[in-house]
């Protein structure tokens, strides 16, 4: 039995970026990770080596974002450990049916002068839209960059700047009053209000539904911001995949002294008295941890599988029911295809450029076909009737991650993680089967070899992962890799429960990090360095608050001084 000031489950991105700002803090931190490497839904591996040999893909996270809204990267100095971004630019490509494409370039005017090619009006209206968004992003930073009950961090986080943005929006009382509005709507309902044109509305609805659902689903606006964001703080990915930025957390966390151990599958935490004291792993060893245990896995595989029920109980009596039936995780998942391609697809119908897949290439031929690919699988119906996808080819942007002159493509195909009718059947008993999963992927590249014929000769071999697989090899409920829903009504200080959502639990020494924490999934290191934080004030509540209140007053007066 070894002993640790603190034990993280789980060495995502997520659980290292927490373990580094320990480790700088002078804690002894242990990492274990169930899988054989670190990272998660962070990884970038060869997939197929005896089929397609030297072709690296990453199987889940591909585009980096907001992580690029906060500090880690500064913080912990991983440039210095190896880390470098490559920005998109193109950032999204969408052909339209009818010939149209909408291209977008980070830049808001060159974007606006691709619509204005279709509509002068729709391309005035997106400076607006993004305008609003932009202020938005710069309102909210400061929220995800902080613990969400933690008035004083979330105050201290605001500039001057981000305080203009703030009350831009707010201003007078009906100014804010149609603030609310404008949040409790819908993502369709707004690109209604904007624009006319559905070349342009259904690559934004696609991407306003990468928080998983539809774009009609009221509430949910803030998905609207996916486009914005694209244009500041922009899109990148790591020189290498976004393995890469795994690998400079571990070589960041190592050179603080911190411990990784792979293949370490934690079976049980250990309480005693109230107080979370260490794990035990599936082949009975135990890490001692004396200061507390850290969890990057959600809430109900933590408190409903990996803790006895009776010191959930004693520690709270309707936190396991609450656990169980109150946080919530929809149908909808992901299939994911991988494939390694001889030539890059090529949409000769739309003026091909192979600059134009250096982004995302979305597959939206309308807001109705967007709006059936998230609703269907909600009620376990596969949307194959008319598909539609985000797809990447990372080889365009970096061709390291490809033999010369070859390339990598990357599909993200949401369904149903429960089929419906098909119970009890296939893995895990969701229905899905290995011939289903083929005959799936055949239709969703079917759909993309009707913008991009060269596709299917072009493919020299690839790996398609059904939800049941991807649950099986991240660890993620029913194939969610958000941890759970990124609804209104579990994000922020909701997130998982309000009761659990300033990343402590009701047991001693017992914090939580990842997805599903706040601010949410997304490769963003947030949940790891919020947690981090959290944990640093409930061990030295003064000297931390001290030293908090110091940063804060350091950065607001450098914001002073630079409006000067």
């Amino acid at each position: 039995m070894e002993d640790y000031d603190v034990v993280i489950i789980g060495a995502g991105h997520n659980g290292l970026v927490c373990a580094a700002y320990l480790l700088k803090a002078g804690y002894k931190v242990l990492l274990l990770e169930r899988r054989s490497i670190p990272g998660g839904a962070a990884t970038t591996e060869e997939l197929m080596p005896e089929a397609a040999p030297g072709f690296m893909f990453s199987p889940c996270a591909i585009d980096h974002v907001f992580i690029h809204l906060g500090p880690v990267i500064q913080d912990l100095e991983l440039t210095k450990y190896g880390l470098k971004y490559l920005f998109c630019d193109p950032v999204v490509f969408c052909p339209h049916p009818d010939g149209k494409y909408f291209l977008a370039h980070r830049s808001v005017e060159k974007t606006c002068a691709e619509i204005a090619r279709y509509s002068s009006r729709d391309a005035e209206k997106y400076r607006e839209f993004n305008d609003f968004w932009q202020r938005m992003i710069g309102a909210v930073t400061p929220v995800f960059n902080a613990p969400p009950k933690s008035i004083v961090d979330i105050a201290g986080n605001y500039n001057i700047t981000q305080l203009k943005e703030l009350f831009s929006l707010v201003g007078s009382t009906n100014q804010t009053l149609d603030l609310v509005r404008t949040m409790f709507t819908s993502p369709l309902d707004l690109l209604d209000e904007y624009f006319d044109s559905e070349f342009l509305k259904a690559p934004l609805a696609r991407l306003a539904s990468e928080l998983s659902s539809p774009p009609s689903q009221k509430t949910m606006t803030i998905g609207s911001m996916m486009m914005a964001l694209r244009h500041n703080p922009g899109m990148a990915r790591p020189l290498g995949g976004t393995g890469a930025l795994t690998a400079a957390l571990i070589r960041c966390v190592q050179s603080l002294g911190g411990e990784i151990r792979t293949s370490q599958s934690v079976k049980r935490v250990l309480i005693d008295e109230g107080r979370a004291i260490g794990v035990q792993l599936t082949n009975g060893q135990e890490y001692r941890a004396k200061r507390g245990i850290i969890s990057s896995l959600d809430a109900k595989r933590l408190f409903l599988q990996l803790i006895d029920p009776a010191d959930v109980d004693a520690a709270d009596p309707k936190l396991r029911e609450r656990v169980e039936r109150r946080i919530l995780n929809h149908n909808e998942a992901i299939l994911k295809i991988d494939c390694a391609l001889s030539e890059p697809p090529r949409f000769v119908h739309h003026n091909h450029q192979n600059e134009y897949l250096i982004g995302a290439v979305l597959i939206a031929d309308s807001v109705t076909q967007v709006e059936l690919a998230h609703t269907e699988p909600e009620i376990g119906r596969i949307p194959l009737d008319d598909p539609s996808m985000y797809v990447v080819v990372p080889s365009v942007l970096d061709p390291s991650l490809s033999p010369e002159g070859k390339h990598t493509l990357w599909i993200e195909f949401f369904t149903p993680y429960q089929i419906a009718g098909a119970e009890g059947t296939g893995l895990k008993g969701t229905g899905w089967t290995e011939e289903l999963k083929e005959q799936v992927a055949d239709r969703v590249l079917e759909k993309l070899a009707e913008y991009a014929p060269n596709i299917k000769s072009a493919i020299i071999a690839r790996r398609v992962e059904s939800p049941p697989e991807l649950e099986e090899r991240v660890g993620v409920l029913k194939g969610n890799y958000y941890h759970l829903d990124m609804s209104f009504d579990q994000m922020m200080f909701f997130r998982p429960l309000p009761e659990l959502a300033n990343y402590q639990t009701p047991i001693e020494g017992l914090f939580l990090t990842g997805a599903g924490t706040h601010p949410g999934g997304s490769i963003s290191g947030m949940p790891g360095r919020n947690c981090a934080r959290m944990f640093l004030q409930t061990q030295q509540p003064i000297v931390q608050t001290l030293a908090d209140l110091g940063d804060t007053l350091k950065s607001t007066a450098k914001s002073i001084f630079n409006q000067l």
